[in-house]
């Protein structure tokens, strides 16, 4: 039997109730998700999805973890502003919903624990966006205006609240919190929480050890594939399922660069796009830490770890080359796609190419009309073609595999300005729009929707929201 996350010890999980919205209004409800996931229909209304009325039989709680915030250790973070309401399935089917922005709880460090419009509609066209992209996320239940002002720098902004849905909301900071408090008890249920929603096959710490590696290694890869960058890699945005979760200043690339940086929080760069697979890495080496104090040999147990936390780069690098090479059309593989894919993105840097249509592009012959400057592109093009007529594949075999791997939509960032500005507004056809047309990304574009923006549309930086 599952162990119920509601159930969990104070100490683990606080039990805080949401603070109701003044005037909710739901503005976006997910209900294919909703009836996968066995959400009741009764609990499908706006004061439930806000937290003004409470789930019947049901205490909410707010999770303790701690974590690596841009490489320093905070001990105490916790959900400072969001509140599970609601579970239901057992082991890998059970879900569980977290609203965010609904209020003050034990962990809010002094915030207001409120979340504003646009974090909450970029959080759900974009963790969406990434379960139509075949990216493993937490998803979004709906989407509601609270009809309270929020405080920012940006002065008053009306305020929202997500909610969102995950076998779990475990995280490496949630086992480092009981680790560096020496808690063994609590580490060894979460281990029990972890592996059988996540993991049910892996055995004892160092197995789940090895899954997470591997489930991280195989989500970055993906993360990679299709010009994603987190933004704030921290080890509490580190989900043990391998799940994308927190979509904080997310963005995706437009101009290809290694080192582009959006995240308006990250001024050294230490989670840019090139950056985010040894990120994992070492987020994965300290949950290692974490849960080293569960072996009884602490010492002999050290060298198996440290060959689980090694084995993040082959993994990493073999996926990573899996879908590349897809991306190229090749089914069969040489030793030389690995120069022949980093080829490729050395001349989309140096030609200031759009990564999601360059890629595209190679489908249908359109790929050189995606670079600022197609010099590069022609210089490597011969090298691909050659290799093209040496697969086993044929021209639309090769096609339909590359479109199955490179999407023709992405959420954008201005497409996402321009659908959160409009909200804010009162006009929600924006968001909608968009949000239809991510939901085929591997299908025709919709018209538009497959621009790069024009130049006073680039968003060079992106924001957290708290």
């Amino acid at each position: 039997m599952t162990l119920r996350t509601m159930a969990l010890p104070p100490r683990m999980a606080v039990p805080t109730p949401p603070e109701p919205a003044p005037a909710p209004d739901l503005l976006v409800l997910n209900g294919g998700l909703a009836d996968a996931m066995g959400f009741p229909a009764d609990l499908r209304t706006v004061e439930v999805l806000t937290g003004a009325a409470p789930v019947p039989g049901a205490s909410p709680v707010a999770a303790a973890y701690a974590g690596h915030q841009f490489g320093g250790f905070v001990p105490q973070l916790g959900d400072g502003r969001a509140h599970l309401i609601w579970e239901g399935g057992e082991g890998p089917d059970h879900w569980e919903v977290q609203l965010k922005g609904s209020g003050r709880t034990p962990f809010s460090r002094g915030g207001d624990g409120r979340a504003w419009l646009g974090p909450v509609l970029r959080e759900y066209l974009v963790s969406e966006a990434m379960h139509a992209l075949r990216v493993p996320t937490t998803r979004a239940l709906a989407a509601s205006a609270t009809g309270a002002e929020v405080l920012r720098e940006a002065g008053p902004l009306p305020g929202a609240v997500l909610a969102r849905a995950a076998p779990s909301f475990l995280r490496v900071g949630t086992f480092q919190y009981f680790a560096v408090r020496g808690d063994a008890e609590a580490l060894r249920l979460l281990l029990r929480v972890g592996t059988e929603r996540h993991h049910p096959d892996a055995d004892g710490p160092s197995g789940f050890l090895r899954a997470v590696v591997a489930a991280q290694a195989r989500l970055v890869a993906r993360w990679m594939s299709l010009g994603f960058i987190h933004g704030v890699m921290n080890t509490d945005n580190a989900h043990v399922g391998g799940l994308t979760i927190d979509y904080g200043p997310c963005a995706f690339m437009d101009a290809y660069h290694p080192a582009r940086v959006f995240s308006s929080i990250d001024r050294g760069g230490r989670y840019a796009y090139a950056n985010q697979p040894g990120i994992a890495a070492w987020n994965c080496a300290q949950l290692a830490t974490a849960l080293l104090p569960l072996e009884e040999d602490r010492e002999g147990a050290i060298p198996a770890y440290q060959a689980a936390v090694d084995g993040f780069a082959p993994l990493y690098q073999a996926e990573w080359l899996r879908l590349f090479r897809a991306k190229l059309g090749l089914g069969a593989e040489e030793e030389g796609d690995l120069a022949l894919t980093e080829g490729l993105l050395t001349a989309m840097a140096e030609g200031r190419a759009d990564f999601t249509n360059a890629f595209r592009g190679l489908a249908g012959g359109a790929a050189r009309d995606a670079f600022d400057d197609p010099a590069p592109f022609d210089a490597w093009a011969g090298d691909w073609k050659e290799r093209r007529r040496r697969d086993p594949l044929g021209p639309d075999e090769a096609a339909a595999l590359m479109r199955a791997r490179s999407p023709s939509v992405i959420p954008r960032n201005h497409r996402i300005e321009q659908a959160i500005e409009a909200a804010a507004g009162g006009d929600l056809s924006p968001f909608r729009a968009l949000h239809a047309a991510l939901a085929d990304p591997y299908g025709p574009a919709p018209e538009g929707y497959d621009a790069p923006p024009r130049p006073e549309e680039v968003v060079e930086a992106t924001f957290c929201g708290t």
